[in-house]
């Protein structure tokens, strides 16, 4: 696939910004879909084989870096850092395609968000207030408002590249039964009661075993004690060294064995010994359907009779997402990914565009094996027929449900704790972009190549979506939905739209960091710290 604009060079150094000022949250946008709205006409296609053309702001001179310590403003600083990314002020008719936009169709994502974002700082209140007023009827007067209010920056990773990887994702509907009978015998499972969370900022550093209570759902670390102290009554061993700290909310899920404390099941072991202790919303006949609802986070079950179960995403086990990728014909991997910082980051490659091949599982720009041997999984208080095997597949993480009372026609609740809007909807890192934000989103859509630029609102995240300049458009549901969020996977920028007047970070004229270089410690992670989304250390 042809890159959408030259990736800059980076320069030798970069000016970082330091500790965060205010814990707010954002708001995002998503892409256009095909079923829950009507999608503004893209703008006209380029020639052929000709890219498309996004403009980027020029590096920063230091003379326009900010040189005073204190926080950072939207609308007056020119640009600020955070661990993961750069953020850059560029006027907004820079922004390529933003006066083609049609943002009445974003705003009803926004005032959505609005009922979250009025209860996160003064700012947004009065911002939000200020919405109510405008007719969201009038293109024009909704252009207008976000120029208004707010300050458009460009995001950059950490090495200033402005180009990431867009895909896109969709709420799947699979048949099931809500008894267990063949050839529904793979169970949907709600959010186990015997899950405990310790909070991983106030784990002791080192890989030693600590002893720890559990109050109520939490674990709590006793410091002072040794391991002679373990066998008291209440006491629990932590081993330290089986932890998976890098979770964006910081959060280790935890279960206890005997006396012990001890990372949740993987998948196989759910699989081949069953959760006792997680209440079973459905039966479906797919393994595999059933791993793909877990990684779109959302989806729905149809039964015999016609009656629709909506199941949105409750929990997860803890454990790292680590699919089997399919192979090309060469041997190599045909979804190009890294690990970085204990996470799986998608990379563009220009595989083939086929959605249909039932060799591999496409889902958020992941191009996934179908299990060799599929077969019975462990479900208790059920009698299994035949060897339990499992499902084959091979991946440790695991998705957990709840049921959702909402069966209409509109978009599943995002992790923003709002329904999503099709096609105006996106998941994003909240480390970066946090959720709430209006994010202006400039790609190419799926299948035609031709420019896709609008403004989206960010209200959900993904096990899978890691990385600054990273996002993934809600297509809706239905199988339109399902076949362009299978192809979508095309190189993107992102535009964060901030209030003006809101202090995201402080600068520090003494924190320089050189490109491959250690992250400074008084860099904040999250462009906005927000409690169950994305925490800082």
């Amino acid at each position: 696939m042809k890159p959408l604009s030259p990736i800059l060079p980076s320069p030798a150094r970069r000016w970082a910004a330091a500790a965060l000022a205010a814990s707010l949250a954002g708001c995002g946008v998503m892409p256009a879909s095909n079923t829950a709205s009507t999608t503004a006409a893209p703008a006209p296609a380029p020639a052929p084989q000709r890219p498309v053309v996004i403009a980027a702001p020029e590096p920063e001179t230091p003379s326009q870096r900010p040189s005073t310590l204190g926080a950072s403003v939207a609308g007056q600083a020119r640009t600020f850092s955070t661990q993961l990314a750069t953020y850059t002020s560029v006027p907004f008719d820079t922004v390529p395609g933003w006066r083609g936009d049609d943002f009445s169709e974003s705003w009803p994502a926004f005032l959505g968000s609005c009922k979250v974002l009025t209860g996160r700082g003064t700012e947004w209140k009065e911002v939000c207030a200020r919405a109510a007023q405008v007719d969201g009827r009038n293109n024009p007067a909704i252009r207008n408002f976000f120029e208004r209010e707010f300050s458009a920056y460009q995001i950059r990773d950490d090495d200033r590249r402005p180009d990431g990887v867009v895909t896109g994702y969709f709420e799947p509907e699979i048949a099931g039964s809500r008894q267990y009978a063949a050839p529904f015998i793979y169970p949907v499972y709600g959010q186990p009661e015997d899950m405990v969370f310790a909070d991983a900022r106030k784990l002791p550093p080192g890989s030693g075993t600590v002893a720890a209570r559990i109050v109520g759902r939490n674990v709590v670390v006793q410091s002072g004690l040794s391991t002679r102290d373990m066998g008291a009554p209440g006491l629990y061993a932590l081993d330290l060294s089986t932890i998976t700290r890098d979770t964006l909310d910081r959060k280790v899920r935890l279960r206890a064995d005997g006396r012990r404390l001890l990372p949740y099941y993987t998948r196989e072991e759910i699989e081949t010994k069953g959760a006792p202790n997680a209440k079973v919303l459905a039966f479906v006949s797919s393994a595999t359907a059933l791993y793909e609802m877990q990684i779109q986070g959302s989806g729905r079950i149809r039964l015999a009779n016609g009656e629709i179960i909506r199941v949105a995403y409750a929990e997860q086990n803890g454990q790292p997402f680590r699919p089997t990728l399919a192979q090309s014909s060469s041997g190599k991997a045909r979804s190009p990914v890294k690990t970085r910082g204990g996470a799986i980051e998608l990379e563009l490659d220009d595989g083939d565009d086929e959605v249909n091949d039932s060799s591999v599982i496409r889902t958020r720009g992941f191009t996934l094996a179908v299990p060799v041997a599929s077969g019975a999984v462990m479900v208790p208080g059920r009698r299994v027929t035949g060897p339990v095997i499992g499902s084959g597949i091979k991946d440790p993480s695991y998705v957990f449900f709840k049921e959702s009372a909402d069966t209409a026609a509109g978009g599943p609740v995002g992790a923003f704790g709002v329904p999503l809007s099709a096609g105006r909807s996106i998941a994003v890192d909240p480390r970066s972009t946090p959720l709430g934000y209006p994010v202006f989103v400039s790609t190419r859509a799926p299948g035609s190549g031709a420019p896709m630029q609008r403004l989206t609102i960010a209200q959900d995240t993904g096990g899978a979506i890691r990385g600054a300049v990273r996002a993934d458009y809600f297509f809706g549901n239905g199988q339109q939905a399902a076949t362009q969020a299978r192809r979508m996977k095309e190189r993107g920028q992102l535009w964060i739209l901030l209030p003006r007047g809101l202090a995201v970070a402080a600068a520090a004229s003494s924190s320089i960091r050189t490109r491959g270089g250690a992250v400074g410690a008084d860099l904040p992670q999250c462009l906005v710290p927000e409690e169950g989304s994305c925490v800082d250390d």
